[in-house]
């Protein structure tokens, strides 16, 4: 009896820890929350062409508030707030994990993105990391694990996406950003270190890379009360955004290929979402039916 007892004790041990590695990833992803002063640094490296000329170092210093807007087991959704001043919030980015998740969508071309299915091994132990527009429209996504080395805690991934707003405002030489992501917790909150490189790419033709970048994003954990006009205003619109991320989530579990468009009725889809909340709409299914009448779901030749 002693030796079955021992036997079934050995067999869960692996289980055992599989929930503990997952409760101390959960941690750290938590650790990405609160309120935030951050400092964007960018700086041009190296191009293809010696006779490119580099961008100057871009810099920017903001406040963010970053929300827990859904937590459950194998999933937290973390949603990005600007805090202006003490007058003036902007919903910005959001970004869910999700564990040892099958399915993702991969940026393909401008407004274009694919479906792609994962067998079970392949993202065993890994987190992944989906990132939507202010709209909550897709942007990027990729998995990989939490990983522990040299007394470091970090996570890191490549994914093609499209232009930030600080690039595509103020450039139209290319049209996709592979970027080289690593999240990197500290003792002062975390740093996001970008290794990017900016590609050229047509349907059927190969990549053209440009040129490369470095990147880092520096979260330094600040008191909350900094961040209270973020926080009272997502309490006060978080319905209507809640139905619209889940109306996102049900229209691309729908489409194995995206091809959003810029404009319907003459409208972007975020001036479609500021008359529905003007109106007080939150009934997920009619907020779905306006996404959809943005997504093409014929993919560009040869792509």
């Amino acid at each position: 009896m002693r030796k079955v007892i021992a036997n079934s004790l050995l067999m869960l041990l692996p289980v055992a820890g599989v929930f503990a590695q997952k409760a101390e990833e959960t941690k750290a992803i938590d650790k990405l929350c609160g309120c935030f002063e951050i400092e964007f640094k960018y700086y041009e490296t190296f191009a293809k062409d010696s006779s490119f000329r580099l961008s100057k170092p871009y810099k920017e210093h903001a406040v963010e508030w970053v929300e827990v807007v859904e937590k459950k087991p194998g999933k937290i959704a973390l949603q990005h707030l600007l805090a202006i001043g003490d007058k003036m919030v902007i919903k910005h980015w959001r970004e869910d994990w999700e564990f040892e998740k099958t399915s993702n969508l991969q940026y393909v071309l401008p407004n274009e993105w694919k479906k792609v299915n994962y067998k079970k091994e392949d993202v065993k132990n890994t987190w992944s990391q989906s990132v939507y527009e202010v709209d909550d429209a897709p942007r990027y996504f990729g998995f990989s694990q939490w990983i522990k080395n040299n007394g470091k805690y970090y996570w890191e991934n490549t994914s093609d996406a499209p232009l930030p707003r600080r690039e595509y405002t103020v450039r139209t030489d290319y049209n996709v950003l592979r970027r080289g992501n690593t999240i990197v917790l500290t003792d002062s909150g975390y740093v996001h270190e970008q290794d990017n490189i900016k590609i050229v790419r047509e349907a059927g033709k190969p990549d053209n890379a440009v040129s490369e970048e470095k990147g880092y994003n520096i979260y330094k954990k600040v008191d909350d009360s900094k961040c209270k006009i973020a926080k009272d205003w997502w309490n006060e619109n978080k319905a209507f955004w809640n139905a619209v991320k889940q109306a996102w989530d049900l229209a691309i579990a729908e489409t194995d290929y995206m091809k959003l468009k810029k404009v319907v009725d003459k409208k972007s889809l975020s001036k479609h979402f500021e008359d529905l909340k003007k109106a007080g709409v939150t009934d997920v299914n009619q907020i779905k039916a306006t996404i959809k009448s943005f997504i093409g779901n014929e993919a560009t030749a040869s792509n």
